[in-house]
């Protein structure tokens, strides 16, 4: 039987999307292309029938990639990355990729009120792919008895010795930096959900800065609104300069 160009290269990529961990990013069209030796019309077509079949799947800005569900994370809470990953029965970890106590950055030192931080840059991995990069800075004097496998074993919440209040999150769309994008396996460019998060302690004094960025079909927020209000425009939209 005859087989068609673009169902032969559909059969090759189909074997690499079952091998491949859930919501690994493909190579380019352009990159097939090249590859195949074919038009990018025929690596479209090859593509779009393995999306009927829901293998792949894709995203404008961000190409193509093996089809996930993405984790859904409630802003109802103070909830830790962990207990999102694995409240959808998927294993957590974290790889600790920079721990060091410095000068923090203007908008840290604003929040935080101190010259001094521990930062620590990790990466939240989701059955063992890259879920999500975190930085995380607090006053020195506040992080002074940490140590590496501290912050690479528990969160912050349960090893700071301080009683906390709750947070502040924001959130935005953005384009992954070359080294969060590395770390995260991504192309560099692609979007991502950023979010910044500031927690306070029973005085309301900020104590932990934290930034998480999210490959954008990885995850989701999700707000549950009580009770319905005149307009339907979503709350806590704020215009940005």
């Amino acid at each position: 039987m005859r087989h068609i160009r673009y169902q032969e290269i559909a059969d090759e990529l189909r074997e690499r999307a079952l091998a491949a961990p859930a919501g690994s990013v493909l190579p380019s069209e352009a990159e097939m292309s090249q590859e195949f030796g074919a038009s990018r019309v025929t690596i479209r077509r090859s593509l779009e029938l393995l999306r009927e079949e829901g293998l792949v799947a894709a995203r404008q800005g961000f190409g193509w990639f093996v089809a996930t569900d993405p984790v859904r994370q409630s802003l109802e809470a103070l909830a830790t990355i962990e207990s999102h990953v694995e409240g959808v029965g998927k294993l957590s970890e974290r790889k600790i990729e920079e721990f060091a106590y410095e000068a923090p950055p203007e908008r840290v030192r604003r929040l935080l009120g101190v010259d001094q931080v521990l930062r620590v840059k990790r990466v939240n991995l989701a059955d063992g792919e890259p879920f999500a990069v975190v930085t995380v800075w607090c006053p020195a004097e506040l992080g002074a008895h940490l140590s590496r496998k501290d912050v690479e074993r528990r969160p912050f919440y349960e090893l700071l010795d301080v009683e906390l209040r709750g947070a502040t999150q924001t959130i935005a769309a953005d384009l992954v930096a070359p080294d969060d994008a590395r770390l995260l396996g991504v192309p560099t460019g692609s979007p991502v959900l950023s979010c910044q998060r500031v927690t306070t302690d029973r005085s309301g004094a900020p104590v932990l800065v934290s930034e998480h960025v999210f490959p954008a079909h990885r995850t989701e927020f999700v707000v549950d609104l009580p009770q319905a209000e005149p307009s339907m425009t979503p709350i806590g939209l704020r215009i940005v300069e």
